[in-house]
């Protein structure tokens, strides 16, 4: 299959760069499982942008550098601070359902607070954000014609100079091989412009909140292509993950401790049922996240623990139901009622800072080959993310590599003539359990060490 723009990765990054240019050209855009799979719609928090009295633009870009412990770039944190009200915009015109004060208070969007940031500036739906995003950008792309979304398309490799029948040295990306899920068959899709946006490699942790698809592979074909790839090392820990043996990977909001709940050690030890988060920082249960991730592991490896409680009882339980109603009914069906009872915790891994170095226009190091999301590193992280500033960055970037694929078309060159996949090259379905055992191994590994 040809297109004009070839996009892999159907979320806020991959969508937003798709609606962008898809007035101009035709987009193709492939999944790896279903559409709505990604790690966009289980984001709960939601997003941060300057809009309240008091807030500027200067104060988040210091909360987002003081995050990452002063290693972003501070020019990319700026220009995507900056950016970020015109992208709340354009996702209210897309019908997305904030959350709004009510007439009394201005009827303007209602934002909270999550740790690490200064000010109330998180815009959100309810605890839900990333699913109404996601169900928002998917309509308008589903809607629009010049864009095919393709699900359950799993793409293993860049097609690049060197799979061209004439063998070329410039390092030019085509497009990718892709399996087909249906067929089973490896599949050439090319296009004068790729765009990558696989999201993070979360799912190499045994214990991780992002979704099963969060292995990796854009970052990795990148890599083998010859893209430049940094900051690996700085995986964040969230650290408030629900302690169930049964789930390992529900994510309990940020938000929660921003609107109140308090972190506290459980009943039974010297100090149980206190708080302890004051001994590691003097922002509380509000200290950014890798933060109150080290003092939760602290505290669990001190006393031998195998988690710690966070409590938002002592609120009233319409509040607590109003403002977290998914988390509220998914911990009733497992036997928690959180307006009366604390809520077992433990970290668990949660985003991928590091990944393909890409410039402020989304660009990455091979001509033709651009990335946005979670797959890359754009200098606006640093060492840890701030709250909320993961869907910022997707919107920023996809929205920045639509525009300078659309202001330098004429530079971009038609696809050559590419081979098809080498079918030799394909694993024996006989050792599939070989792979999952390595996989087993390799996130036990990174769970234990890394």
């Amino acid at each position: 299959m040809q297109s004009d723009v070839l996009i892999i990765g159907s979320g806020a990054a991959g969508l937003t760069a798709a609606l962008n240019l898809a007035d101009r050209f035709k987009v193709t855009v492939l999944a790896k499982g279903q559409l709505n799979e990604g790690s966009t719609a289980w984001a709960q928090g939601g997003i941060a942008a300057v809009h309240e009295a008091g807030d500027t633009f200067e104060s988040h870009v210091e909360d987002t550098m003081i995050a990452g412990a002063g290693l972003n770039d501070r020019a990319t944190v700026e220009m995507v601070v900056e950016r970020a009200p015109a992208a709340i915009a354009r996702l209210v015109e897309l019908g997305v359902p904030f959350a709004t004060e009510t007439a009394d208070n201005g009827g303007g969007l209602h934002l909270t607070r999550e740790g690490g940031h200064s000010h109330r500036r998180i815009v959100h739906v309810a605890d839900a954000t990333g699913w109404a995003v996601q169900e928002a950008l998917q309509r308008a792309a589903t809607e629009h014609p010049n864009i095919t979304l393709v699900p359950d398309m799993v793409a293993i490799d860049l097609a690049t100079s060197r799979h061209e029948e004439r063998y070329s040295g410039a390092g030019n990306v085509w497009g990718v091989y892709a399996v087909n899920r249906a067929t089973g068959r490896v599949e050439l899709h090319t296009a004068r412009a790729t765009i990558l946006a696989t999201g993070g490699a979360g799912r190499t942790y045994l214990f991780s909140t992002a979704p099963r698809g969060a292995t990796g592979d854009g970052i990795a074909m990148a890599w083998r292509a010859g893209c430049r790839v940094s900051n690996m090392e700085m995986m964040q820990f969230h650290p408030t993950c629900l302690y169930n043996l049964e789930i390992k990977n529900f994510l309990i909001t940020e938000a929660m401790r921003g609107e109140g709940g308090k972190l506290k050690l459980p009943p039974g030890i010297p100090g149980g049922g206190r708080r302890f988060m004051d001994r590691f920082d003097a922002r509380g249960e509000l200290a950014p996240r890798d933060i109150v991730a080290r003092a939760i592991d602290h505290e669990i490896k001190r006393l031998g623990l195998d988690y710690v409680h966070l409590d938002i009882s002592h609120k009233p339980p319409e509040f607590v139901k109003g403002h977290f109603p998914n988390i509220y009914d998914k911990l009733i069906g497992l036997g928690i009622d959180m307006t009366r009872d604390p809520i077992p915790v433990v970290p668990a891994q949660h985003y991928t800072c590091g990944g393909i170095v890409i410039d402020r226009d989304g660009r990455t190091d091979l001509p033709g080959l651009y990335a946005a999301g979670e797959c890359t590193q754009s200098g606006l992280h640093g060492a840890n993310r701030l709250a909320s500033n993961s869907l910022l960055e997707c919107f920023v970037f996809g929205e920045a590599a639509a525009n300078h694929i659309t202001a330098n078309w004429d530079a971009l060159k038609a696809p050559p003539a590419i081979r098809q996949w080498d079918e030799s090259r394909v694993t024996d379905s006989d050792e599939e359990v070989v792979i999952k055992q390595n996989w087993t191994e390799i996130r036990r590994f990174m769970w234990n060490y890394v």
